[in-house]
């Protein structure tokens, strides 16, 4: 009868071990010297971590040219941050293609060094950032939490979580975590002709239109700094193209050379952005006899073509 009883017992302890494995579990702190950079990921059984991004693009501030006044203000507010100064949760908004994700990923190179950490979080897992907060909240390193290519439809449970960290919460902001966020759009959520219109009041309308109007701008109105991203001009984007081509090795006469097919290259894809710039320096780089280090700074900073590619 034992040995029947404790054969129950231990297959009970099995089948709670194998439950365990697919229950959601608290998330945990990694390994924080394994890497700078870090990419929030929620699998399907519910489980979420902390996975180190190991190789991160060598994207330097010196680099990223005709944004000079959006460069200064991240920097700035970037090195408030990791002094131990007060900052803002900043907001990147504009035209595709001009420099906003890379900008952040210069930013974390520069001060790295100094403490700087940051961890990648996708819009649909932001209702879990009180939980990357709290695992981070007691760290001596500084925290940016990156979301790239933010925007929101009616209703997205994301929407409100990020509001009540920016802004609004119970708990208090914590001193070593900042949102940096981009986005194409200004205020976030979509805004529509027919909400103006609520102004001309029917029988069934709302009673303060004003009010659903007010809730499409909250959000972005809780981060304390805006930086706005313009098209490039065409001597702009000739400029970033040469900024890319000596970068990758080539002479002051190859980069002359280059403009009527900048040019043309820009004219094919209907924009003049700096991303454009550097996906023609590449291909102009690897057809002619560029210096063997121009492949090795290609990897380098492998991923700025593709903004959604935060990091790496």
């Amino acid at each position: 009868m034992t040995s029947s009883f404790d054969t129950l017992i231990a297959r009970a302890e099995q089948l709670l071990a194998r439950i365990e494995t697919v229950l959601p579990q608290a998330l945990s702190a990694p390994d924080w010297s394994a890497a700078v950079a870090w990419r929030y990921r929620k699998r399907s059984s519910g489980h979420a971590t902390l996975e180190p991004v190991r190789h991160i693009s060598g994207m330097a501030l010196h680099e990223l040219k005709e944004i000079e006044v959006q460069k200064e203000k991240i920097e700035r507010n970037t090195r408030q941050f990791v002094s131990g100064r007060t900052a803002n949760n900043v907001l990147l908004t504009g035209a595709r293609g001009t420099g906003k994700s890379s900008l952040i990923k210069a930013c974390l190179n520069a001060f790295a060094p100094q403490g700087l950490r940051l961890i990648e979080v996708d819009k649909t897992d932001l209702v879990d950032l009180p939980d990357i907060v709290e695992v981070v909240c007691n760290r001596p390193e500084k925290f940016i939490i990156f979301c790239d290519d933010l925007s929101f439809e009616d209703g997205e449970p994301g929407y409100k979580a990020l509001k009540s960290i920016l802004d609004g919460s119970v708990a208090a902001a914590t001193p070593n975590v900042l949102i940096y966020a981009t986005s194409n759009r200004r205020h976030l959520l979509p805004e529509y002709l027919s909400e103006n219109l609520s102004y001309q009041h029917t029988p069934d309308g709302e009673v303060h239109p004003g009010e659903g109007v007010e809730e499409k701008i909250s959000l972005s109105e809780r981060f304390g700094l805006w930086v706005s991203f313009y098209p490039f001009s065409q001597e702009e984007y000739l400029a970033i193209v040469a900024q890319w081509l000596s970068s990758l090795g080539l002479d002051e006469a190859a980069i002359a050379a280059a403009r009527p097919e900048a040019l043309v290259w820009a004219l094919e894809r209907g924009s003049r952005s700096g991303r454009v710039a550097y996906q023609f320096a590449r291909d102009y780089a690897g057809r002619t006899e560029a210096p063997k280090a121009s492949a090795e700074r290609i990897a380098d900073v492998a991923g700025l073509d593709d903004e959604t590619s935060t990091v790496e």
